[in-house]
């Protein structure tokens, strides 16, 4: 019995990384192909016509046609909202840190950055133009300004988190408030900041659609759907828009892996 069961245990913690594995990459992609069968079904089951619904082989097909043009405006879009998340990223955790250091800016700028939180991006996108001209400043700075506030709430929040007992040591051996921050207040916000960092990743690329919808001198993606939609080619746009999706997923997982790296070795130093 007990050989039996050491060799149950150890079947068991060797199947773990495979279930692990399964757990990570093949759950997404049954639910990516599930999903893919459901739409490929109601448009079969119900007869929706190719205007309101292409089948998946059409929108294959769209892609297929002009495989070189998709890709470069794919690359366009995500060359921007990988800037924009950037400037978010490093303006953001830059702002936080200076509202928690210096608590009287806090109560004057802070109420400020909701303003990115509350104004409709398609409301002050034209002025982005005005002020930045067509291409992609104006449109890095809709990425950025979509994607920061996560960033500076979330960075805000950790560091104001940070405990109270270390805090009070940090004051009695006389530490200045830089110090503190450095040493003890970044440090702690580590798992808040990943986690603004997580929902400004995919900000960033809604924000780079908007501003592409508006002013590009290139062709991105967001032209290419509003072009496509103009000429009522359907396929087209739902190849767009997943493609777009896919940059989406892809600055995502980036600001994911890049999380569990830096939090693993985190926990370890804790």
């Amino acid at each position: 019995m007990n050989t039996r069961s050491k060799s149950n245990a150890s079947r068991s913690v060797a199947d773990q990384p495979a279930m692990r594995a399964f757990a990570a990459y093949g759950v997404p992609c049954l639910a990516a192909a599930g999903a893919v069968a459901l739409w490929a079904g109601i448009k079969v089951v119900f007869g929706v016509s190719d205007y309101l619904l292409p089948s998946p082989l059409a929108v294959l097909h769209a892609f297929t046609e002009q495989p070189s043009l998709y890709l470069s405006a794919t690359a366009e879009t995500a060359l921007c909202a990988a800037l924009g998340f950037a400037i978010a990223a490093a303006g953001g955790i830059a702002l936080a840190s200076a509202l928690s250091i210096f608590r009287v800016i806090e109560r004057g700028i802070y109420p400020l950055t909701l303003l990115f939180q509350m104004v409709p991006l398609i409301a002050i996108a034209p002025l982005l133009v005005i002020w930045f001209g067509y291409g992609r400043p104006s449109i890095i700075a809709c990425a950025t300004i979509v994607s920061i506030f996560p960033v500076i709430a979330n960075t805000l929040a950790g560091l104001r988190g940070r405990d109270a007992g270390l805090e009070e040591l940090f004051t009695i051996l006389g530490a200045g408030r830089l110090t503190t921050w450095w040493k003890l207040a970044l440090p702690s916000s580590v798992p808040s900041i990943l986690t603004g960092l997580r929902i400004a990743a995919g900000l960033a690329t809604i924000g780079t659609i908007a501003g592409e919808f508006i002013g590009s001198d290139r062709k991105p993606l967001g032209v290419l759907i509003t072009s496509n939609l103009r000429s009522s080619q359907t396929a087209a746009v739902f190849a767009s828009v997943l493609l777009a999706a896919c940059v989406g997923f892809a600055l995502f997982g980036s600001v994911s892996l890049l999380g569990r790296v830096v939090l693993s070795r985190w926990l370890r130093g804790r």
